[in-house]
């Protein structure tokens, strides 16, 4: 004959409390939400948002105070903790705004049990704790997970923008070395210079490969987040032109003429760096399907707070419509260019926004496509983030 232990004959309070917390959980859930808002990750979310899991997390907990103890870790395991920190990191939570919020639900609950002449003095609070000592410990553990795997994914990816944007300015050494090599072509072969132009043609080809198989190992990868900005007020028609004179080896293979209308009074506020990469994907994706045509690079004044408004323009063959939604999204190229990765206008859509400005495209088959991009003033980006 098996006796009933202790734990498995329903404790009058345990049994009150899982009836109370079923009874009043809109208005625990109200009282919790008032003091989470205070945590910064908090104040901007909805209230379906911030809710996330936690109205499921005291059902379990209410399920959990008239179960075995031995049950308890089994009925969260699986349950709401986990699904709550895998959201968080959405959320923008950090580790200590996730275990805080555990803990105000934990005392939210402890006043709720006062106000009713509930003890949780003994058994109910070893139930209680364990509940949510376990679900804290799930959470975490799921959270810290997701985020490390979220810093990899963004690492990779960096890589993967940065292993592009070394395509255009590899392949502009490339050809400028071929046209060395055709000017200094009544060299002998075994001359000092002629070694050293072979030599740099090797090495500039090694690198392409180690550029390709980067690409083609994050070929799957998406845009970038958290770029860090170094924004400065500067001319705009400087950075623009020393860009087109070393594009212009790409250019000349293809016959395209680059044109710098720029205003030379034209002041940006931006990561000179990124800004520039930006402009190399447009201008060489421009010269691409340009042969023997122009492309324009232009800009004026968007605003009296210093924003700029920038189009690169050429009179090439035009986008395919049927990709036209898509062209912005990581992994989505041309079928008609057989080496393209999709990342190219990827990293021209995150940058320009990461910048806190806006790109859109407007294409014509066989007339031409005009990428035009706006950049926020120093005033603009200051007004925004006060």
């Amino acid at each position: 004959m098996h006796l009933p232990t202790a734990r498995n004959i329903p404790i009058p309070n345990l049994a009150q409390l899982a009836t109370l917390l079923a009874r009043d959980r809109e208005l625990l859930l109200a009282q919790w939400r008032q003091q989470v808002r205070e945590l910064p990750a908090a104040q901007g979310l909805d209230t379906p948002t911030l809710n996330d899991h936690v109205p499921g997390l005291i059902d379990e907990l209410s399920a959990a105070l008239l179960a075995p103890a031995e049950s308890i870790p089994d009925s969260l395991r699986d349950g709401s903790p986990v699904a709550h920190g895998l959201q968080r990191v959405t959320d923008g939570f950090d580790i200590e705004e996730v275990v805080a919020e555990y803990n105000i639900l934990r005392g939210c609950i402890h006043d709720l049990a006062d106000r009713h002449g509930i003890s949780l003095q003994g058994e109910p609070f070893h139930v209680l704790n364990r509940v949510f000592d376990g679900a804290i410990g799930l959470a975490v553990q799921t959270y810290a997970q997701q985020q490390a795997r979220e810093v990899q994914r963004r690492r990779e990816e960096y890589l993967a923008f940065v292993a592009h944007d070394l395509r255009t300015p590899l392949n502009a050494v490339s050809l400028a070395t071929t046209l060395l090599e055709m000017e200094l072509s009544d060299l002998a072969s075994g001359s000092e210079t002629f070694q050293t132009l072979r030599s740099l043609r090797r090495n500039v080809q090694h690198i392409s490969e180690l550029v390709g198989k980067v690409l083609d190992e994050n070929a799957n990868l998406h845009a970038v987040d958290g770029i860090h900005l170094q924004p400065r007020r500067f001319d705009l028609w400087p950075l623009v032109q020393s860009l087109l004179l070393d594009l212009r080896p790409v250019a000349d293979v293809s016959g395209s003429r680059l044109l710098n209308q720029v205003p030379r009074e034209l002041v940006v506020y931006a990561d000179a760096s990124l800004l520039r990469r930006i402009f190399q994907n447009l201008i060489a994706n421009a010269i691409h399907y340009t042969p023997h045509g122009e492309v324009i690079l232009g800009g004026r004044a968007a605003s009296d707070r210093g924003g700029v408004e920038c189009w690169v323009r050429d009179n090439g063959t035009g986008i395919d419509s049927a990709i036209m939604d898509r062209i912005f999204d990581a992994g989505e190229s041309d079928p008609r260019s057989e080496d393209g990765k999709g990342l190219g206008l990827a990293i021209v859509k995150t940058f320009v926004e990461a910048h806190g400005g806006s790109v859109s495209v407007e294409s014509q088959a066989g007339a031409g496509t005009t990428f035009r991009l706006t950049l926020p003033g120093w005033d603009e980006t200051r007004a925004a983030s006060s």
